[in-house]
C-alpha cells in the first residue's frame, strides 16, 4: 500500500512539473497555483488510467482525461480567478468560452495532452516500477463494455 502511494506521488510530481514547465514556455510565465492543480490532475489522471482495461481505446482514455481536466479547470478558475481574483488565466477572448474559465480550443488541447500524459505515466510505471508494458488499442471492441475497467 505504501509503495503504491509513493509511486502515485512520484508520478503526480513528475506530471505536475512537466505541465508547469509546458505552461511556462507556452505563456512565458506561470502561477504557483498551477503546480498544485497540475499535481492534482496528474494524480487523478493516473489513478483513473490504472483502473481502465488495456482494451479501452487510448482515444477514449484521452477524451475522459481531457473532460476531467476541463471540469477541474472550471472549478479552479471559478475559485482562483473569479472568487479570489488572482487572474491566473482568462479565456474570455477565445471562442466558445464559459465565463472566461474554460473554452473549447483548450479542452481539445487537454484531450491531446491527457493522451500524452497517459502514455508517459504508463511508460514510467513500466520503466521505473517494472509494471506491465503499455499496450494500447485504438478500436472500440463490440460487446466488450464490461471489460473497460480493471487491468487485472
Amino acid at each position: 500500500m505504501l509503495r503504491e502511494i509513493k509511486k502515485t506521488v512520484l508520478l503526480s510530481l513528475i506530471g505536475g512539473l512537466i505541465y508547469w514547465w509546458i505552461e511556462f514556455f507556452w505563456r512565458g510565465w506561470t502561477h504557483w497555483s498551477m503546480l498544485i492543480i497540475a499535481f492534482a490532475l496528474s494524480f487523478l489522471l493516473d489513478q483513473v488510467n490504472v483502473h481502465l482495461n488495456w482494451d479501452t481505446p487510448l482515444w477514449l482514455h484521452a477524451i475522459g482525461g481531457g473532460l476531467m481536466i476541463t471540469v477541474i479547470e472550471l472549478i479552479a478558475g471559478l475559485v482562483l480567478n473569479v472568487w479570489l481574483r488572482l487572474n491566473v488565466w482568462d479565456y474570455s477572448h477565445l471562442p466558445w468560452n464559459l465565463w472566461g474559465q474554460i473554452c473549447v480550443p483548450y479542452s481539445v488541447l487537454w484531450i491531446f495532452l491527457a493522451g500524452v500524459a497517459i502514455v508517459i505515466f504508463d511508460s514510467l510505471r513500466w520503466i521505473l516500477f517494472t509494471e506491465e508494458m503499455p499496450r494500447y488499442t485504438f478500436r472500440l471492441k463490440k460487446g466488450n463494455d464490461h471489460a473497460l475497467l480493471s487491468r487485472h
